[in-house]
Order: structure tokens, then sequence, then C-alpha cells
């Protein structure tokens, strides 16, 4: 085992459990609450041949979750079966007054809704009271009283299950004990985790215990896996390696491009498709769509970025932007400015936004407490999405940013920082053979960082602007060993592009394994940068 490898599982205090994880470790799904009531609801509605409508999300966790779901329940035997997902820009998140009329038209028995129904308590009651049981399977924070009218309520958030599972992973764990009842043939469920660990990956889930597991196995059956969508999917993205930035660059995207752009039910075909001429047209008009919504975001960026530094701490927005791009334009802004961010699309009617934030913000209850100037609204901590009234902009802005500043939270900009596994100041070491090491930590994300290098006084060989508006950084540097290294660094932080060769600088990187014309070889990708003097 390379040296550098030991040590940074001995700073991380890894073993080898966490390198191997076992599927037989995964949680018991009788540990989640409510599942045994779905479970005896799914098997009475096997038993009556009951209409069962599956209510998803719009996101790839929602999408991944209602396909799972989809394939669970044919596999338990339930044959009068629909799926439903909201439209982003229609029915916005959570279960919709379109649900209950199509449930109504469609004659449904029971609603199964995945990714949401927390606080769609309302809505539940509606569908209650046409006669039309629901089980909730969801993982989202609870706003406010769990819907009583529900048959069941499945989300890890009701026992402060960590780490939380998404939307998929709950899904999964149904299906689970839809196996552990005797209704799924043991060992079917496997095939779903291709799917599990997408939504998991995608939906920024801490990838520790059963989110490791899941995702782990995930990627193995994702390597062999019967779905024609996803194989297509992946040769149209140039997908070589599966590993994370394989899921979260390459797949993730072109899955979200559907519901951002024009509607969900696109990616969810494509998962669920058994046409392979279905899944490649459908593969190619998803990476048309991911292409489109990369010009929407940069447009709405450049808008943005001319206006100026925002001042306040949190930054809140609008335009007359893509309801489906918001999301990303806000991850965008708080990665540039380091502050947590809300951006608003202006409708006819109203506004419709996302926000993004990092360490001690949870935007989950920042959002609770504006309530009373919005439409709707809720999500994670780093992560949501409101819906208010024009007139009410100006007063969310004041009282997002004073709600802020009431926290007196400090020196934010840590949670931002790279942080150093091992450090050195030889690159010996940093070769094939230690990426290969590293690889046995994938997949890497949150609670589960790509591990973080320092080459300490390390010498510039030499720097160049690179990209079409001389936006990146490469550099060649040789450390105390004189073994040299290759860098780069995408849109780079302006103080990062002034550096010149000669200069002697601390480097923080991540390693990367390159292949071009068959010749394999090892690059670093900047994190961190500081002079040496």
């Amino acid at each position: 085992m390379n040296t550098l490898f030991q040590q940074i599982l001995e700073a991380r205090g890894i073993n080898e459990s966490f390198l191997d994880p076992k599927y037989e470790d995964l949680t018991s799904p009788a540990n989640l609450p409510d599942i045994d009531k779905a479970v005896k609801r799914l098997l009475q509605a096997k038993e009556l041949g009951e209409k069962v409508l599956i209510y998803g999300d719009y996101d790839v966790d929602g999408v991944t979750a209602t396909a799972i779901l989809k394939d669970t329940l044919e596999l338990a035997g339930i044959t009068e079966l629909e799926m439903m997902l909201p439209d982003r820009f229609v029915d916005g998140y959570g279960m919709s007054k379109r649900l209950v009329e199509r449930a109504k038209e469609w004659g449904a028995n029971l609603i199964v809704t995945v990714d949401c129904g927390s606080n769609n308590a309302e809505i539940i009651d509606e569908l209650t009271k046409n006669g039309i049981d629901t089980i909730v399977t969801d993982h989202h924070e609870i706003m406010g009283e769990i819907p009583e009218k529900a048959i069941a309520v499945i989300n890890p958030r009701r026992i402060e299950m960590e780490p939380n599972l998404s939307g998929a992973g709950v899904a999964f764990m149904l299906a689970k004990a839809l196996v552990e009842a005797g209704l799924i043939p043991e060992g079917q469920e496997k095939w779903l985790l291709d799917l599990a660990m997408i939504g998991t990956i995608c939906d920024s889930m801490k990838l520790t215990g059963d989110n490791r597991i899941i995702c782990r196995f995930g990627m193995l059956v994702l390597g062999k896996t019967r779905r024609l969508g996803l194989k297509e999917l992946m040769r149209i993205a140039g997908v070589n390696k599966i590993n994370t930035d394989a899921i979260g660059f390459q797949i993730g995207p072109r899955l979200n491009a559907a519901g951002r752009m024009e509607t969900a039910e696109l990616a969810l075909k494509l998962l669920t498709t058994n046409s392979r001429a279905e899944a490649a047209s459908l593969a190619k008009e998803l990476d048309r769509l991911n292409s489109e919504r990369r010009k929407q975001q940069n447009a709405a960026l450049s808008e943005i970025e001319k206006a100026g530094t925002p001042k306040s701490p949190v930054i809140v927005v609008k335009g007359n932007w893509g309801e489906g791009v918001v999301g990303i334009i806000a991850g965008k802004l708080t990665e540039k400015y380091r502050k947590p961010s809300f951006v608003l699309a202006e409708t006819s009617k109203e506004l419709k936004g996302s926000g993004r934030s990092f360490g001690e913000f949870n935007l989950a209850l920042a959002v609770s407490e504006c309530q009373n100037l919005l439409i709707s609204g809720g999500g994670h901590a780093e992560a949501c999405g409101v819906r208010l009234e024009k007139a009410n902009f100006e007063e969310f802005k004041e009282k997002i940013n004073s709600y802020y500043e009431s926290l007196k939270l400090k020196n934010q900009g840590r949670f931002l920082e790279a942080i150093e596994d091992i450090s050195t100041p030889e690159l010996g070491e940093l070769n094939l053979e230690f990426v290969g090491e590293l690889n046995r930590l994938e997949p890497f994300g949150e609670g589960n960082l790509a591990p973080v290098i320092l080459l300490t006084e390390v010498l510039i060989l030499n720097a160049d602007r690179i990209g079409d508006k001389n936006q990146h950084l490469r550099m060649l540097i040789r450390g105390r060993d004189d073994k040299t290294l290759k860098l780069i660094a995408f849109n780079a932080p302006e103080d990062w592009l002034r550096v010149e060769a000669g200069e002697k600088i601390n480097v923080w990187t991540s390693l990367i394994e390159n292949e071009w014309n068959g010749i394999r070889s090892v690059e670093g990708r900047i994190l961190g940068l500081k002079l040496c003097f």
C-alpha cells in the first residue's frame, strides 16, 4: 500500500469495512417509520387488483425514485399501475391539485409518492375525501405536522436517521421491505441500485453509512445495467469510466435537463423504456436539452454579474430567466461569491426560485421564517425552492438577510476552503498506482470528499491561461524531489491567474487519471493556491 494512501486512511480514521462495504450491512427497512403500514396497504392493493398511481418529482432524485417504485410494484405483482410527475412550470414542487384531478379521472385507489408529500397534508386530505389512500415516501424536512390522513409517511427525517437517505434511497428501502415480506424474490431488488445510486449522488446526500453501500454497489450495477436508456445516455455522454464525476457531470445533468427545460417525463421514459430505438432518441434529446440549459445558464449569469458584486450577506436576485435553470445559477453565485443565494424567475403571476447555501446557514429553517411571505417553500439545509408574490420580493429579500444577520455566524468561508488530508513537498509518489488506491474511496461526495493533498513549496515551471476567455489555468510544477506534475484549474480566480513561472507556491489539489491516445497519466485539479514568500 502506498505510504501516502496509508496516511490518508489514518487521517480519516478509515478501516477495511469502509473501503469494502458489505451489502448485508444496510440498515433494515423495518427501522423506517410506517414502512410496515405501507407494505400491508400495498399487499391489499395487489390482492384486490387496485389501481396505484406513483407520484414523483421532476429532479434526478425524483425521476430515479419513480422508476425504482415502478419496477418495485411490478415485481410485487401490482398490475394496475400509472406514473405521474409534476410539471415544474405548472405544478411546482410537491403534490398538486392536478394530481387530485388525474387520480379521480383514472379511478386510482392508492397514491404512492416518492421524494415528496411530507408537507402536502391539504392535498392528501382532499384525496382521502375522494376515497383515495396515500402512502408518502420522502426524505425532505417536515415543515409542520405529519399528514395524519396518510396511510403511511416513510421519511427518515422522522427518526433523524443519519445519514439521511435520498428519495431514491427511501424508494429502494421500500423495495427491500417488500422483499422481506415475500412479495418480491430475494436479490431482484439489487437491480434497482443503479437508480438509487444516481439519485443519491445527484441529490448531494452524505455518502457514508447506508448511502455509501447503496452507491458503491450501485456503481457495480450500473456497469452491467439492464436499462437501455442508461446505456444510451452513457454512450452519448461519452462515459468511459463509471465514477462520481461521470454521475455528477455527465449522467445527472442530462437527466435533470428534461425537467429543467421541458418535462421530466422524457427522463422517466428514458429510464423505463424497453425499446432501443426509443432509448437512443430520448438520450439524444436529453443531450440537446442539456446544451440549451448551459446556454441559458451562462446568459443569466452574465446578466447578474454585470450588475456588480452583491453587498448583502445573502444574494437575492430576480429576473426574466428560465425557471429550470435558477437552481444552477444560485449554485454558481454561491460558489463564486461565497454567500447563500436565492435566484427567482419572474413569471406572469409570481416569482419562482431556488436557494443554495453552505456552512451553518440552513435554508429549510430560513424559509420557514418567511412562510408568511411565501406561496410555498421548503427543501434541505443547502438547497430549497420557493414561490412568492412579486409584491413580496423586497420584503422577502430583507427578511432573509435579517434572519442571516440574527444568527451572528462567523467565518463561513471556512466551509468552502480546501482542507488537506496530507501534505508533501515531493511528487514522486503521486503516480498511477496511488490514484488507483484513491479510487477505492469512491464514490466521493458530501461526507466523503475526494482526498486533498497539499503540495508544499513546489516550483512553477510554467503557467498558462487557457480557454476562450483565458479563464482557466494550466501549470507544470516541480517538487523537492525534482519530479513534475501537471495541474489545472477551471474558471480560476483572478489572483490564481496572476502566478508566474519561477514562483514557489503551496497548492491544494485532488488527483485524477487522464488517458489520451492510450497513454495514461496523473493530473492534479487545483483547489487552493498560495504564494510562498
